[in-house]
């Protein structure tokens, strides 16, 4: 069993558990249940912005612990500020730390997109990003079957919300064509051995549809690879140990963002 076999088996106990705690019913009380969503697939096709949706994380299987006294509120604000189009916040806490009041301290004190990052197997789990204020759920290729993924991408639209549909490999992205996502992302980090290289996007992205809003995630670690995969084509970057790995992520964060400005 490989690390994402054990993380789905975990997320599958995980989700029963949270329906006995907190039903439906108890979800959609929630104030933000009824709140408009911002769109990150409009604001990522903007104009003169660095696409960058900046991430909260406070470890990984892979790295182990990479930021343990995450500030969410400095952090998210300070990624914002620093001109970050959107905020990607890590809700799982077995493997990577990340905690639902995360989502929603991020989400009291921004107004710009949020997705919540997390494996997601269940229709429960997106009334929950609902509940919480997220904007985006991600849904991940490799974890899921194409009719699961068409099911949950539909019953998000029905709750107004966004889906990035993050594929690895070609054929991931050839049994997904009709899924109905908004935004198409590409992991360069494999999740069953979590090698990473960023010509998984450029290698990937002819098969894309051009009419496909792009992200490219995992291994962007400097303007230069940004602009490279800007140029080939994505309109977005998913970034988060980049910056998480720095005493203060959101000044990784405004320095990158100056960075592209100079090198483009």
């Amino acid at each position: 069993m490989n690390i994402l076999d054990k993380i789905l088996a975990d997320k599958y106990k995980e989700v029963e558990q949270a329906k006995e705690q907190y039903p439906v019913s108890v979800l959609e009380k929630s104030v933000y249940f009824s709140r408009p969503c911002a769109s990150l697939k409009e604001r990522l096709l903007g104009k003169d912005i660095p696409g960058i949706i900046a991430e909260i994380k406070r470890k990984s299987p892979s790295q182990g612990v990479i930021h343990p006294n995450v500030d969410v509120v400095k952090i998210s604000t300070g990624y914002v500020s620093a001109g970050a189009t959107a905020l990607s916040i890590l809700t799982d806490y077995k493997y990577f730390g990340g905690t639902q009041e995360d989502l929603l301290r991020a989400r009291e004190i921004n107004d710009c997109p949020i997705l919540r990052k997390d494996f997601m197997v269940d229709e429960y789990q997106v009334i929950e990003a609902k509940a919480m204020g997220a904007d985006v759920i991600l849904l991940i290729a490799a974890a899921l079957k194409p009719a699961d993924i068409k099911h949950l991408t539909n019953f998000a639209h029905s709750l107004e919300l966004e889906v990035l549909l993050e594929i690895h490999e070609a054929n991931e992205l050839e049994s997904n064509l009709d899924s109905g996502a908004d935004i198409i992302g590409v992991n360069n980090r494999n999740l069953k051995t979590f090698e990473v290289s960023l010509d998984t996007s450029i290698n990937l992205l002819p098969l894309i549809p051009s009419s496909a809003v792009k992200i490219s995630e995992s291994g962007i670690d400097s303007p230069e690879a940004l602009l490279k995969l800007k140029k080939a084509g994505f309109q977005g970057f998913l970034m988060g140990q980049n910056f998480m790995k720095h005493s203060s992520p959101e000044e990784a964060c405004r320095l990158f963002i100056e960075s592209i400005d100079v090198h483009s």
